[in-house]
């Protein structure tokens, strides 16, 4: 697949109801989930089209059709063409013949520039597994500007860094009144990049094409208020495309309800990306999600334990009703073979290191 970028220069809004209007007159479509995205394809070939404000990026598994696709937007247009896609949003994509490469590593050091961390000690892991992040209201106030600072550019890095994601959603919950061992904690994620500027995702070639998740939660990892915290991943073949770290809201009773409801996001997740998958033609029914929890899985697949789940919250019940329509099947898989733990919890150097590279990442 060819990815090109364009530039327009007309106001957002008004050319977009013009653009829209021009591709549906010339066969394309718009996408029913997303409606930026454009799609046309016959048997055996697709162009997609994604328009994000004034920037279009659109990319083909045959090439003349990006050719044609050009030639169309500029004998309607103005616009300046910015070649093969190779960087966007802050986002480097390395095209290569076996696989697509993309990474930040230009805007980490833009940040270690920014905040100082170009001569320092690097860290092995982005978070110590030894300190958990507490209150210390005994500790020294910090610039909560500063801190703030460091959060954004971070929280912004994990588009391509599901290695830091854990780490920056930790540090990212004291941002009211940060403490000196909260931005030491956030120094130690800038010491983690200067020791792994580079370290981005990539997605070959050649892999298998079916859609799989995998579930996690850590019961009662944030000490601020004991909630869970909810870790999930979607990948289709080796690929990884999505993935999410986020505290849960409510206050999980057991390790089996916060499992649940970390489940159940995941299978959000998951029927969004089936929809999604549809506008490009693919159809995954019976997505795979892999849980470490056997209850869990008990809970979703059969009635009789639902009266041990009537404290949950009716909202997270949904995962049952996509199992019973058969949209996902929930599969047991041991903890140790679960890459989203990389996304609840902190890890001593070989069990991180280890799913790093089960998630995909690598240096080039």
């Amino acid at each position: 697949m060819c990815l090109h970028t364009y530039q327009l220069h007309q106001a957002p809004r008004a050319w977009y109801a013009t653009l829209s209007t021009f591709l549906l007159k010339n066969g394309y479509r718009r996408g029913t989930i997303d409606k930026t995205l454009f799609i046309k394809k016959d048997k055996h070939d697709i162009i997609l089209v994604q328009v994000y404000v004034d920037d279009i990026i659109f990319g083909s598994t045959k090439k003349s059709w990006c050719d044609e696709f050009e030639a169309l937007m500029k004998s309607r247009f103005q616009m300046s063409s910015m070649g093969e896609l190779t960087f966007f949003l802050g986002l480097q994509v390395k095209q290569k013949a076996d696989g697509i490469f993309i990474s930040q590593d230009k805007y980490v050091a833009e940040i270690l520039k920014k905040f100082d961390f170009v001569n320092v000690k690097t860290a092995s892991t982005p978070i110590e597994t030894q300190k958990p992040l507490v209150k210390d209201e005994e500790a020294s106030d910090v610039d909560v500007h500063l801190y703030r600072s460091m959060i954004g550019s971070l929280m912004y890095l994990t588009a391509s860094r599901p290695d830091i994601m854990f780490a920056v959603c930790a540090c990212s919950r004291f941002q009211v009144t940060p403490k000196t061992s909260h931005l030491s904690a956030v120094k130690r994620i800038f010491r983690y990049l200067k020791g792994k500027p580079k370290l981005g995702l990539w997605y070959p070639r050649v892999s298998s094409f079916d859609l799989e998740a995998y579930s996690d939660s850590d019961y009662a990892g944030a000490n601020l208020d004991r909630k869970s915290t909810t870790g999930g991943c979607q990948f289709l073949g080796r690929r990884l495309i999505s993935w999410q770290c986020k505290k849960q809201t409510i206050v999980a009773t057991s390790t089996t309800e916060a499992e649940y409801v970390a489940a159940a996001s995941c299978c959000g997740q998951v029927l969004w990306i089936q929809n999604q998958m549809l506008d490009y033609g693919f159809n995954f029914m019976n997505t795979k999600i892999y849980i470490d929890n056997e209850s869990t899985i008990c809970i979703v697949k059969n009635p009789v334990y639902h009266s041990k789940t009537k404290h949950i919250a009716i909202r997270h019940h949904f995962i049952r009703d996509a199992y019973e329509k058969k949209l996902i099947q929930v599969l047991k898989i041991h903890t140790d073979d679960n890459v989203a733990d990389l996304l609840t919890k902190a890890f001593d150097v070989s069990r991180f290191q280890f799913l790093v590279v089960s998630i995909g990442m690598i240096n080039p």
